[in-house]
């Protein structure tokens, strides 16, 4: 314990500081349980959207397969070396509990079939439009799980400061209050007796 001054304006000082601290203690814990809620809902979410895109891009990769297998390297790549198909993807933020969520807002034009439909085999037709299909789930799937993560970060930081309050700081504080408070009624009773024998010597 470092040196502490044992008076009464110590006491009432460090008494308005452990207050803070407890009030302090359960704003966090509020936030901590309010981002866990948050963040269990987002992994379901996520669980279940990764469920469905994985299925969606095997079934794209399969057909991609099979027509890799079924045409000529050449004529494959002649069919996907110019894409007519244009993709924005625009980025925003919403503040969930003091943590900054993204928010993809994705757009694409054209149309993903840019080769003769004669000289290709149909399994590509169907691989492409899948892989199309899938890019929405996908961005949805990149800002679900980014935000899972961001707010992982943030409970666990909020829970390290719930922790340093609950078993550090405000035992410390606790302690040096009760050190103080002890001190001041050793004085008192010291004063006390000092008074005693003045009056029986005055006697």
């Amino acid at each position: 314990m470092a040196k502490i001054n044992p008076t009464r304006i110590e006491l009432i000082r460090l008494k308005k500081r452990v207050k803070v601290a407890q009030q302090g203690h359960k704003l966090l814990k509020e936030k901590r349980d309010g981002l866990m809620k948050e963040f269990m809902a987002i992994i379901r979410q996520a669980q279940t959207l990764r469920q469905e895109v994985e299925q969606k891009l095997g079934q794209a990769f399969k057909s991609f397969i099979f027509a890799s297998a079924d045409m000529r390297p050449e004529v494959t790549e002649e069919a996907l070396i110019m894409p007519s198909k244009k993709i924005t993807l625009e980025v925003e933020t919403k503040n969930v509990m003091s943590v900054n969520i993204p928010q993809f807002k994705f757009k694409s034009e054209g149309d993903h079939v840019c080769y003769s439909l004669a000289s290709t085999s149909s399994e590509i037709d169907f691989a492409l439009e899948s892989f199309s299909a899938s890019l929405d789930n996908i961005v949805n799937l990149a800002e679900i799980e980014h935000s899972a993560r961001l707010l992982a970060q943030e409970i666990e930081k909020t829970r390290r400061r719930v922790n340093a309050l609950e078993y550090v700081f405000i035992p410390q504080m606790q302690s040096t209050i009760k050190y103080i408070t002890n001190k001041l009624d050793e004085q008192e009773r010291s004063a006390l007796t000092s008074l005693m024998r003045v009056k029986e010597k005055i006697a």
